[in-house]
């Protein structure tokens, strides 16, 4: 099978927030959630003295499960409630959730929420319970945003889009010091 993940030209961005709303709609979620499967995180400085204070160009950056090959959230669960699928996503058997959100917890990156409908912890899964089901090979948000930030596809195939990407193009992870071995990059 293939083994998933994204890579963002994150100085794209443009804020538009399309990839939330098509990832929301892709799976029910309300539109007003916040921070709920994937979420623009918008950083920025400021320079001058108290009196003065301008603010600097703002980036933003694509928050969201960070597919991790090491998933803490995984060994915290007491109920093995979260599995990796064939595809190594890291996914959830909702009947076997209870909601000790030890995984919530044990997140670095802040990526799990509470799903108030289902009453079961939740997170992005890279929409494999909808269009990777049903064979297509993007995402809601790669298809969705106008500034064609998003690379999405196999890993460990040398000739898909990712691969390239990450083959040409210096990229980083978040929080490398959690060892946790994301699957999502950011590109220089």
């Amino acid at each position: 099978m293939a083994r998933y993940g994204m890579a963002f030209d994150y100085k794209l961005c443009i804020n538009c927030h399309a990839c939330e709303v098509a990832c929301k709609e892709e799976n029910g979620i309300d539109l007003g959630a916040k921070n709920h499967r994937l979420w623009i995180k918008e950083e920025f400085s400021v320079e001058g003295d108290f009196w003065n204070l301008k603010r600097k160009k703002a980036e933003f950056i694509q928050m969201q499960c960070q597919e991790c090959e090491d998933a803490p959230c995984l060994k915290a669960c007491p109920n093995g409630a979260i599995y990796k699928d064939v595809n190594g996503i890291v996914r959830l058997y909702k009947e076997k959730c209870d909601l000790t959100r030890a995984c919530l917890k044990a997140c670095p990156y802040d990526a799990r929420y509470v799903d108030q409908r289902h009453k079961v912890t939740d997170k992005c899964i890279f929409c494999a319970d909808t269009r990777l089901a049903r064979g297509e090979t993007t995402t809601a948000c790669q298809i969705t945003c106008p500034a064609k930030l998003r690379y999405f596809g196999d890993l460990d195939d040398p000739k898909s889009e990712i691969s390239q990407v990450l083959k040409q193009r210096e990229h980083f992870i978040l929080k490398p010091e959690a060892k946790t071995k994301p699957k999502l990059f950011y590109l220089k």
